[in-house]
Order: C-alpha cells, then structure tokens, then sequence
C-alpha cells in the first residue's frame, strides 16, 4: 500500500464499511465473512460502522455491486463520514478505479487481499518476515499495475502516439519484476539457513510438534502457557506471522519442538500461501499436528474445514493430530461441547479441551501429548562398548528414560528410542534370538 491508511491510536481511527455480493442462498456464509473483515478492519486499525451486500449471481465488470447499489454505498460513505471501502472479494485496478471515480465521498476503495497484506505488513518481525510480505505485496501488485490520472494516462497508441505514462508504466513494472528477482534471491539464501536448521533438528532426534489452526485460535497463548516463550499473543487476527520454535519437556522427561505458525483464515489468498510456503511447511514437516480450534466460536465447524484444507493442500494430512479445543472456560452451552467431540470421533484424532489461559485441562492436553509422541517408540536394549562412549552420549541426547548397567562385555543401556535412533545404532542393537525382525523393521534398520 503507498500511503497509512489505517491508525495505531483508537482517536484517530478511520471508520470503514465493508461490501460484498453473495449469490441466491448464499447470505449466511456472505455475513459470516463480512464478520471476519470486521475484525481484519479492527486488526488492522479501523472501525467497520456498516456492511452493504448486493445479491447477484457474479460480480460486475465495472462496479462489482452494481451502480444503484453503489450510489447507496456513496450515501452511507457521507453519512457516516467512511474514509476507507473494503470489498469482501478481489477487485481488478479497473474496478477500483471506478468505483473510487464513482463516489462522491473521497474514500479509499480496497479488497480483501490488500487488507490482509496490510495486517501481515505490521506484524513481520524477522527479516524473513519482511521479505514474505514484500514478495506477496508485489506478486499481487504487479499484474494489477496500470496507468491512474495524468501522470501514468496514455496517449495513443502506435508510433508517434507513446505518453509518458507508458513509459513510466513500464518503468515500474520493469522495476518491480527486478525487486521480486531480488527477495526471491534473498528468501533462497534464508530459506537454505531454514533448511540448515531443520537438518539440526533432525539429527536431535526430537519429534516435531507444529501448533496450527484457525488465526486468533489461541496457539501462541498455548506455546506461552507450554514453554513461557514470551511472544505476541492478542486478541487479534494474525497477530503471530513468524514462526517461533520451543523445545518443551513433558512430566516424563521426554523434549519435544513446539512451533507456533501463521494462523489460517477463509479465502487466504493463494499469493499468501505460495510466498509464505517456507513458514507453512513447518506443518508439512512435523511429526505431529497440534490442530487447536477457538470451541467458543459459532463457527468452528468452518474453521476446522478450512484449516484441514489447507493443511492438505500443504501436503501434512496424514500425520497424528491433537485437536485441542481451546477456550473451553467460555463455553456456557454444554450442547456444544458435545457436538465438538462428535466432530472429533468422526474425523478419527484424539480431541481435548482446554483453556490455554486459565490452565484448565492441560494436564490431560499434557497426557494425551505424550501418548501421540511417543507413537513409534518403543524400549530398546544396546550394548555398547566402553570404548565407544560416543554412542552413549547419543542416547542419552535422543532417548528418554535411559537406564545404564555396566558389564564386562560394555555398557548395557536400556531406552525408549524412535526408528530413527534405532537404525543409527543398530550395531549395538541386542535383539533377542526369539523375536523376528518385521520387514518395516528392515527398512528403519
């Protein structure tokens, strides 16, 4: 976006109305939208003050709602002294510009996307952060690029009849596919930095527990109430954007990598997803999913959908998941907690309630965690050589519950190891002469 349009001062906060066009039958799911572009406008430092909503079965070409429905819309703007229009929808630069020519008020029209860039555009911390968002606000920004008043207006086409405006209009779209080279270049470099972690991660033999879920769920007041890892937890859309990992210890002893990662939300535009794909594949890549659900909300049942979707569209169905409905402490209706957990037993997973700020049920969370975690691991005997204390030390960083006895022949080690640790030493392995090796045990060996 070139210039503030929103406020971090409630005085000054601009007031907005959002649109959308929904087709016949389609008005519930069309409010229920709209409710979420409230909270985006109140995210991103303005005041929704009125919706307007047209039925129609596809948008139009010029206005999107219509040009009486936007003279409606141009009224309500004066009336109620709206600087900003947020459009539930893509519009293309042609749309905009029209509707902006065709409003008597001066206000400033947007779509949803725009909206949501300019909330991720606040919240990137890391540098990685800020480059995501750049990549994304360029990527949308460049196909949509085209010539606004005088300074940019063409004057003609064929030899002879170039304007200035074109050429400036090339020179920015030139200038932009070099700036979009430039951070793909630098999210390669901190990408393979990325990689370079996830492979340490890898040899610590810890599993990978990746925190998912509908944006403004509660999954980083869970990491903090887990580890105390301190970070931005409001009741806000997207207020975490860059991913943030903790190692946490369960009663028993056993560590697991916790990390927090950007919130999912309807209609997330494919731009986001694909120039935010290094952070969302922290799911695809963990062990287990920790799927937390706002059980407070009317509409979790869309939310578990949507996130589930894109979960797979990332590649991380499959993997064992938590469902952990959380803020529990603010259901008053014991029938909705019901209906929860018969959506949990029909999807197959474990489910558990909690409430991340109160602390209520997270000693079963707790439980049920380890059990999942623990899901291809089993005992295992080594007998290792005093001279190979290196192996040792390898069980002690990669396995729990470690008991030693000292013989003659070595040190006997007795642990709870996952595949992976048992194949890195499976030259020590004991296996008793009765028990036959299975053929996946092949494999992992």
């Amino acid at each position: 976006m070139n210039k503030n349009l929103f406020s971090d001062t409630p005085e000054a906060m601009p007031r907005a109305i959002a649109c959308a066009i929904y087709p016949q039958g389609g008005e519930h799911e069309c409010m229920v939208s709209l409710a979420e572009v409230g909270r985006l406008l109140d995210t991103a430092g303005a005041e929704m003050v009125a919706t307007v909503t047209q039925m129609r079965d596809k948008p139009d070409g010029v206005t999107c709602i219509g040009s009486g429905k936007l003279k409606e819309l141009s009224d309500l703007c004066l009336a109620e002294d709206v600087s900003i229009v947020v459009f539930d929808c893509e519009l293309s630069p042609s749309q905009i510009r029209s509707i902006e020519e065709r409003m008597e008020a001066e206000v400033d029209v947007l779509d949803r996307s725009m909206l949501i860039l300019d909330i991720f555009a606040r919240h990137a911390v890391t540098s990685e952060g800020r480059l995501q968002v750049e990549l994304a606000q360029l990527r949308y920004t460049a196909p949509r690029l085209a010539g606004k008043g005088a300074d940019m207006s063409r004057l003609g086409g064929g030899i002879g009849t170039r304007g200035p405006g074109e050429t400036k209009l090339e020179i920015d779209r030139r200038r932009i596919k070099s700036r979009i080279r430039m951070l793909e270049e630098e999210l390669e470099k901190v990408e393979s930095s990325r990689a370079t972690m996830r492979a340490a991660r890898d040899r610590s033999g810890l599993v990978r527990c990746a925190i998912v879920g509908y944006t403004n769920a509660g999954k980083s007041t869970l990491l903090n109430a887990l580890t105390g890892a301190g970070i931005l937890a409001e009741d806000k859309l997207f207020a975490t954007l860059d991913p943030t990992t903790r190692q946490y210890v369960l009663p028993s002893g056993m560590k697991l990598l916790l990390t927090d990662t950007v919130g999912f939300i309807r209609n997330l535009p494919h731009h986001l997803i694909k120039a935010f794909r290094s952070t969302l594949e922290e799911a695809a890549l963990a062990d287990v999913i920790l799927h937390v659900c706002d059980a407070s909300g009317a509409e979790f049942a869309d939310e578990l959908k949507i996130t589930d979707n894109l979960l797979t569209e990332l590649g991380a169905s499959g993997k064992p998941v938590l469902l952990v409905f959380n803020k529990c402490d603010l259901i008053a209706d014991g029938e909705q907690k019901m209906l929860l957990k018969r959506i949990a037993d029909q999807g197959g997973c474990e489910s558990v309630f909690i409430s991340a700020k109160t602390g209520e049920g997270m000693e079963e969370f707790t439980e049920k965690l380890e059990r999942i975690a623990s899901e291809g691991r089993s005992r295992a005997e080594f007998l290792i050589p005093y001279s190979d204390g290196g192996a040792v030390n390898l069980l002690h960083a990669l396995a729990h519950d470690v008991q030693m006895e000292y013989v003659d022949e070595g040190i006997r080690v007795t642990a709870t190891v996952d595949a992976k640790t048992r194949g890195k030493l499976k030259e020590y392995l004991i296996v008793p002469e009765n028990t036959a090796c299975t053929e996946d045990d092949e494999e992992d060996w």
